[in-house]
């Protein structure tokens, strides 16, 4: 017979796996957001200690990893308190529903409270707060994302062009105002009744187009079916979940009277992307003067990492 040499030690693997140099490993947790079980909702890296990354590291590291946006965290002043930056495929964000929820949850899986807690984030535009609980498969987590800020109206004459943008006919558009609207960032919030399958960004311009609105992005609302879409403005990728726009979604129909305020709804979005996602939404104060917009979601982890190469 003949002999067979020992396996390598665990030692000999280490060795192998190890980092170049002298640099230590990154860790980071891949989570879905908005999600009530894995591989649904949202998905995104955290990486909850930021050695001190440039901003083109940063984006160099979200364009590897491929989510639609990364955080990354570094300790703040006072207990539970986190400064963080997110990142998209392109640029940095000031601020981001989905990405603050899902560090929230890693932080406090991290910390192993068996109850909930409140977390404050300062982010590059602003701080809003998070609190999180366990769940069965996760964590519970929800954002308050402060006062809404109600923007310019499309006049009348401008209502068409908006539909034909997003390859609507006018008669799809809901008798209701297409309005700007901002809880961090300026969305126009399009509300129609039906039309979603068939919806897409067809104009090159479409920046341009919401811009003479005052808005960033736009987000196409089901105001019937409470359901949602929307895509950078090139439109070639589609966002499966937008907690930012779930503010505005939730300030605006709160004004329309057409969701009740200090009551939890269900915005969904995703399935056309086949990411179905569940967010929470609550307006609370007044429909006119909402003082603050809540938008929650259970997230689910999914995985660990290690970056063992940074970026120059």
């Amino acid at each position: 017979m003949t002999a067979r040499a020992a396996p390598p030690s665990v030692d000999t693997y280490q060795t192998a796996l190890a980092p170049p140099g002298n640099l230590m490993p990154l860790l980071y947790r891949h989570v879905d957001v908005f999600a009530s079980r894995a591989y649904t909702g949202n998905s995104l890296a955290v990486f909850p200690d930021d050695p001190g990354l440039s901003a083109a590291q940063m984006l160099a590291i979200t364009q590897e990893l491929r989510h639609f946006e990364t955080i990354f965290l570094s300790r703040g002043e006072g207990v539970r308190h986190v400064t963080a930056r997110i990142f998209d495929l392109f640029e940095e964000l000031d601020f981001a529903g989905h990405p603050v929820l899902g560090a929230a949850a890693v932080l406090h899986e991290r910390d192993g409270a068996p109850g909930p807690l409140r977390w404050t984030f300062h982010l590059t535009g602003r701080t809003v707060e998070v609190s999180t609980r366990p769940i069965t498969g996760g964590y519970r987590a929800e954002l308050d994302q402060g006062a809404p800020e109600f923007l310019a109206t499309v006049p009348e004459g401008g209502r068409a062009e908006i539909a034909a943008a997003l390859n609507l006919p006018e008669r799809t558009l809901a008798d209701l105002p297409l309005r700007t609207v901002s809880t961090g960032l300026r969305y126009l919030v399009v509300p129609v009744v039906g039309g979603l399958a068939e919806a897409r960004i067809v104009r090159d311009d479409f920046a341009e187009l919401v811009g003479r609105y005052g808005a960033q992005f736009a987000y196409l609302l089901d105001v019937e079916a409470l359901e949602g879409r929307h895509w950078n403005n090139d439109g070639v990728m589609e966002d499966v979940a937008t907690g930012s726009a779930a503010g505005c979604v939730g300030a605006y129909l709160a004004q329309q009277q057409l969701v009740p305020v200090d009551e939890e709804f269900t915005l969904r979005q995703g399935r056309f992307t086949g990411r179905p996602s569940l967010l929470t939404v609550t307006a609370q104060g007044r429909p006119d003067a909402p003082h603050n917009i809540r938008v929650g979601g259970d997230v689910s982890v999914v995985a660990r990492g290690t970056l063992d190469t940074l970026p120059e």
